[in-house]
């Protein structure tokens, strides 16, 4: 090699022995050793310290003649537990920032009930399988603070980011990989610091790269206005909010909070498919400085968007007590993307046969519908306070995972109002994105109606089912319960009866163009003003919508193919799973399936 002399070992006349270090020649900074190819007698050195060589060049000369055995060299045994100086310097900087060198950080923890972002992460993932990116970075605080301060006191730069697998004991052998982020509040109040954009940039890029699941703890504020050490002026030239925002619809994106949260936290929560939030949580886009700041008031954290606001008005899709539940229902929610389970029991399904009353005007609890006719113990509602005429949940059926979504009689007799529509909708976009069938079970009179439901844009809202549901491509399976009428009834079902791979009814269906009794009002004016006598004119009334719920009774609709079959309500799993067991499964995307899901 080409090359210079950075150190001589011997001298003339001195005995060597094939191996022997000679000299070491430093190329491109990198010392390398020139050995003797025989024994024998340095007869010349040709070069000194200092001497360039090119290719080819002579160092020395030997004699060969017989030498001297060298003297029995006892090789050490190798210590693998042996710790080098520099392996000691970076085990020593990763043990700064875990928990247990910062028993102050993990007391103010426990003193208001919560757990560390370390242990929310552990929690998460399945034992020794998480790997974290930028576990030594600090915050961008050189020229104020002392180096020793800063990695003592803002290890990670409050931002705990890696990959690990999720879900190892139920999906064994297979279990899925994720994205697992959380900021540390105990590190400068969880607030976005110049290091932290970075981090996120990077897993961000991460997740889109590998097409990995992201479960993000967002707790905190906003951007750091304490940083020192960044180039520019307000920082909006940040990519992590346009690489997050990029990754709805192409991965499942989980948000789980506990405590505060504002502004730029708020806003890597609100762009999540799911929110989920303990009962302590503050959900704001400013916080009590933003609002204060704005000339708005002033107002303590815990006033800003409490769960009592923010539960029931959309904003969180599911409620939880701590930090603790909060992560078994991430982990349970990631599992219907993860594939089917093998391990699953129903009840008897001949349960189903008396969930509806036999009285068709009297309510009945939707959801014990759902739990009887979904595999036991794998229903997750989502957004359960928030549209209360709709309930929408992912279950599994015979293990596979599918989306659900069923009109409440309980609330509005069912009729679809504005916050049912959008939740609705939004869940269709959510289950086709990521390739999840869906069963609806309907049970309407149809769209909402009057003056005070128009004042919250129904005309609008409404519509988003019809031009959500009828662009689905995953498998749609519709089962009438009861109540089939109108708009609100074809909405359900992707715009038509005909538009589900099966449409279905159980016996105590009923089909019409809108509710009977509505429909006899309308229809038949006259003729029961023409009757004078009350109780004659209530005596037609009746008649007349046993009449028209004799002719759009499930049996007759299905006996004209407006439907697929009235069938035993026992039968619905088994027409359910013969339908996914006969879907094809979905062919490998390069991308996206749809643009983005509505975070609304």
């Amino acid at each position: 090699m080409q090359g210079t002399i950075v150190a001589i070992d011997v001298a003339v006349g001195d005995e060597v022995r094939a191996g022997e270090q000679l000299m070491l020649i430093e190329s491109m900074k990198m010392h390398h050793p020139i050995e003797a190819t025989v024994n024998g007698i340095i007869g010349s050195l040709l070069v000194e310290v200092g001497t360039t060589l090119m290719e080819g060049d002579a160092v020395a000369t030997v004699r060969p003649a017989s030498v001297a055995a060298a003297a029995e060299v006892v090789e050490d045994v190798l210590d693998l537990d042996r710790i080098r100086p520099d392996l000691g310097e970076v085990l020593a900087r990763h043990a700064v920032g875990l928990d247990e060198a910062r028993p102050g950080a993990v007391e103010r923890r426990r003193k208001v009930h919560r757990r560390t972002a370390r242990e929310n992460v552990a929690d998460l993932v399945d034992d020794g399988s998480f790997i974290e990116y930028g576990p030594m970075v600090i915050a961008a605080q050189r020229r104020r603070r002392a180096l020793d301060d800063l990695i003592a006191n803002t290890p990670a730069d409050g931002m705990i980011a890696g990959i690990g697998t999720v879900n190892g004991d139920l999906f064994s052998g297979h279990a899925a990989q994720v994205v697992a982020m959380s900021y540390d509040y105990t590190v400068l109040a969880g607030t976005q610091g110049t290091q932290n954009h970075r981090k996120k940039d990077k897993l961000f890029e991460v997740a889109e790269n590998l097409r990995l699941p992201v479960v993000f703890f967002a707790e905190g504020g906003g951007g750091r206005p304490g940083d020192t050490d960044a180039i520019g002026i307000a920082g909006l030239d940040c990519l992590a909010f346009l690489y997050w925002g990029q990754l709805s619809g192409l991965v499942p994106m989980v948000g789980i909070t506990a405590g505060y949260r504002f502004a730029g936290n708020a806003a890597i929560l609100g762009c999540c498919d799911v929110v989920i939030a303990t009962a302590d949580s503050n959900i704001g886009m400013g916080g009590p400085a933003m609002i204060e700041g704005g000339g708005l008031g002033v107002f303590a954290p815990t006033e800003v968007g409490p769960m009592s606001v923010q539960q029931f008005n959309g904003v969180v899709d599911v409620a939880v007590a701590d930090e603790e539940e909060a992560v078994k229902v991430a982990k349970q929610y990631l599992s219907y993307f993860q594939g089917p389970v093998d391990d699953w029991t129903c009840v008897d399904q001949r349960e189903l046969r008396h969930v509806i009353p036999e009285n068709r005007k009297r309510s009945y609890d939707v959801r014990a519908a759902i739990e009887a006719m979904f595999d036991t113990g794998s229903v997750l509602e989502l957004r359960r306070d928030f549209g209360l005429g709709m309930v929408t949940a992912l279950a599994r059926v015979e293990g596979k995972p599918v989306g659900v979504i069923a009109n409440n009689p309980n609330y509005l007799a069912g009729a679809i109002d504005s916050p049912g529509a959008d939740k609705a909708a939004r869940f269709l976009q959510l289950c086709d994105a990521f390739d999840v069938p869906v069963i609806t079970l309907v049970d309407t009179p149809g769209m909402m109606v009057g003056p005070a439901v128009e004042e919250t844009a129904l005309v609008r809202h409404c519509c988003r089912l019809f031009v959500t549901g009828a662009n689905i491509t995953v498998p749609l399976i519709s089962i009438i319960l009861r109540k089939s009428y109108g708009l609100g009834a074809q909405a359900m079902m992707g715009g038509s009866t005909k538009a589900p791979i099966a449409c279905l009814a159980w016996p105590t269906g009923e089909f019409g163009g809108m509710g009977l009794e509505g429909a006899v009002r309308l229809g038949y004016r006259k003729e029961l003003e023409a009757v004078e006598d009350p109780v004659e004119r209530d005596a037609l009334f009746e008649q007349m919508v046993e009449r028209m719920y004799t002719h759009g009774k499930a049996l007759n609709t299905a006996s004209h193919f407006e439907i697929d079959d009235t069938i035993d309500p026992a039968d619905s799993r088994r027409w359910i799973s013969t339908i996914l067991a006969s879907a094809p499964a979905p062919l490998p995307r390069p991308g996206k399936k749809r643009p983005n899901i509505d975070t609304w």
